[in-house]
Order: C-alpha cells, then sequence, then structure tokens
C-alpha cells in the first residue's frame, strides 16, 4: 500500500487474480460468490493475514447480476465458522449414541471430524481426532490425467 493512502479493489475480481490483489489492498470490494471468499481466505491464509472485503448481496433475486442470495448469507458470513454447526450435530450424534450404547458404548471412544482448514471448530465441538495432512505437508500435487 502507498503511505497515507487506504487502497480499495473496486470491480469484479477473478479468481485467478486474487493471488495478486490479496494483501496488497485495504479492502476489496465486493466478494459476490463463496467461491471467490474460499480463494480470498486461501491466499490471505498463506500470507497469514486478514483481508477485509465487502459481501455483495443480490437482494433482488436478478440473475443479470451477481452477489450472494440473502438466503446464502448466513453460511457465506460465517466464514470459517462455516463448519461449525456440523461438528456440533456431530458432537450430539456421538454422545446420543453412546448413551443408547449400554453394553459398549464406552468403547466409542473417537470422535473423528475437522481437517487442517478447520480443525480448531471442530476441537471446539468435541473432536478427538481431526486429520491435518496438508498443515504438516502442504497441498496434495495437483493429480494427472492417464
Amino acid at each position: 500500500a502507498y503511505a497515507g493512502a487506504a487502497l480499495h479493489f473496486i470491480g469484479h475480481l477473478q479468481t485467478n487474480k486474487v493471488k495478486q490483489v490479496v494483501g496488497r489492498v485495504d479492502l476489496i470490494e465486493s466478494v459476490g460468490s463463496e467461491h471467490l471468499l474460499d480463494a480470498i481466505e486461501a491466499q490471505a491464509a498463506k500470507l497469514d493475514l486478514v483481508q477485509d472485503i465487502l459481501l455483495e448481496i443480490n437482494i433482488g433475486g436478478e440473475e443479470s447480476k451477481s452477489g450472494i442470495s440473502p438466503e446464502e448469507l448466513p453460511a457465506v458470513a460465517e466464514g470459517p465458522d462455516g463448519n461449525r454447526p456440523f461438528f456440533a450435530k456431530m458432537r450430539q450424534l456421538f454422545v446420543d449414541i453412546r448413551g443408547k450404547m449400554s453394553d459398549n458404548g464406552t468403547t466409542i471412544d473417537c470422535l473423528s471430524m475437522g481437517m487442517s482448514g478447520d480443525y480448531e471448530d471442530a476441537v471446539r465441538e468435541g473432536a478427538t481426532l481431526v486429520r491435518v495432512g496438508t498443515a504438516l505437508f502442504g497441498p496434495r500435487p495437483p493429480m494427472h490425467k492417464a
């Protein structure tokens, strides 16, 4: 950024240009899809920073306009915590099944959920095992078609 100037990216940001924008502007206006939001979050995580954005909402549901529908907004706005409600439901199923298994309920002791991108929320919701391969070894190389 330039000294004394807050830089905003205004307009349609293509996902293939995210690397050139994230971390170089103060605010991205505007993010109109969950796909783009995920790309921005991934790049920001690589750079270990938080990128401020504005979510674009298509309040009128017009197909000719981009933006997130009002119905999608709660899930999208949750961002990294997006899986947390599912983890909470899994935890409840885990507790319920243990309670119903009077003869071997105590042997059901592993609740595996979460991966590198959401393991903290999984642990907060009771995971006893998480898979964090990407965090340890990096992303998998792309699969080549035979």
